[in-house]
C-alpha cells in the first residue's frame, strides 16, 4: 500500500462532561498537530497517491472550521464530548466526503483508505482509519 501524509494544526477550545476527564471537565483550550494519511493499493497514472498540494488545502479547509473555535458553541458539537479521538473521526469523515466530491481530483479516485493523526503533544496522540 502507498501512502502521502500531509500535516496542519488546529487550536480549539472544549470541555468534557463526565468525572473521568478530571480537570479537562473545565473549559480549556488545545492545539492539535493533525496529520491526514492518504493510502491507494496502486499508484495513479502520474505515479502519485493524491496530489500533495490539494491534499494540504483540503486538509486547511477542514480544519478552517474548527479553528479558533470553542467546540462547546459549535452547533455541529452540541453536547457531544469532543475527545480527541472523536475530532480524528470527525476530521477524516470530512476529508471523505470532499474526495468523493472530487475535491482532490479525478486521480484520487483511486485511493483506498485514509487516516488521522491528532497529536496532543510529543508524548500523546490519537487516531482513526477509514476506507474510502
Amino acid at each position: 500500500m502507498f501512502s502521502i501524509t500531509v500535516r496542519d494544526h488546529v487550536m480549539v477550545a472544549h470541555s468534557f462532561r463526565g468525572e473521568v476527564f478530571g480537570p479537562a471537565q473545565q473549559l480549556h483550550g488545545a492545539t492539535f498537530l493533525v496529520d491526514a494519511t492518504f493510502r491507494r493499493r496502486e499508484l495513479d497514472a502520474d505515479n502519485i497517491v493524491v496530489d500533495i498540494g490539494l491534499a494540504t488545502q483540503e486538509l486547511g479547509a477542514v480544519l478552517s472550521d474548527l479553528n479558533y473555535r470553542n467546540l462547546d458553541d459549535h452547533p455541529a458539537f452540541s453536547g457531544i464530548n469532543t475527545s480527541t479521538e472523536f475530532l480524528a473521526k470527525v476530521i477524516a469523515d470530512r476529508l471523505a466526503d470532499r474526495v468523493h466530491a472530487g475535491a482532490f481530483g479525478e486521480g484520487a479516485r483511486g485511493l483506498a483508505a485514509l487516516a488521522v493523526t491528532l497529536h496532543e503533544s510529543h508524548v500523546a496522540w490519537a487516531g482513526y482509519e477509514r476506507s474510502l
